[in-house]
């Protein structure tokens, strides 16, 4: 991957938008969309790849259908500075972590959790809580998803047994 910063113009945005709508649609139907040939599409796609815009292509997945029925997002209040690398240590560890980041504000970082239920999402909440440098947590539980359609509503991997 390139180091420097890409840089990509109007046709490349319009490319993004339609494999970020839908990853599938061919190189034909985006050239037919924005006048392009299917090969200057694939062309740009190679490009936009290789400088890292795109990053790979995935299936948006209804998380029940995988498993994971239960979902919340869970605050983390480490004891000191916790390095966000240890951070990231940590999380890779639970496969049941969906996303994790470092946040503003009072917490640390910022978990997103799934679970098969609520007894496997309290295992891997006391599995969180007692690693060495966690202080506290505080859980929100996920009732529905107001935007269904987004790419944070669907599943990555399947749920463990």
């Amino acid at each position: 991957m390139n180091s420097r910063t890409p840089s990509f113009d109007e046709l490349d945005r319009r490319i993004i938008t339609a494999l970020m709508g839908n990853a599938r649609t061919s190189f034909a139907e985006i050239g037919a969309v924005i006048g392009l040939s299917a090969t200057a599409v694939k062309r740009r796609v190679d490009r936009l790849r290789e400088t890292g815009v795109i990053t790979g292509f995935t299936a948006t997945v209804k998380p029940s259908a995988l498993g994971w029925r239960t979902e919340a997002y869970v605050e983390v209040y480490c004891e000191g500075a916790a390095p966000p690398r240890r951070l990231a240590e940590v999380v890779r560890d639970y496969p049941e972590i969906a996303a994790a980041m470092t946040v503003t504000g009072g917490a640390d970082a910022l978990l997103h959790v799934r679970a098969r239920d609520v007894d496997h999402f309290e295992e891997v909440l006391e599995r969180i809580r007692a690693e060495p440098f966690i202080r506290k947590t505080i859980s929100v539980m996920v009732l529905s998803h107001l935007l269904p359609e987004s790419p944070d509503a669907g599943a990555m991997y399947a749920a463990p047994e």
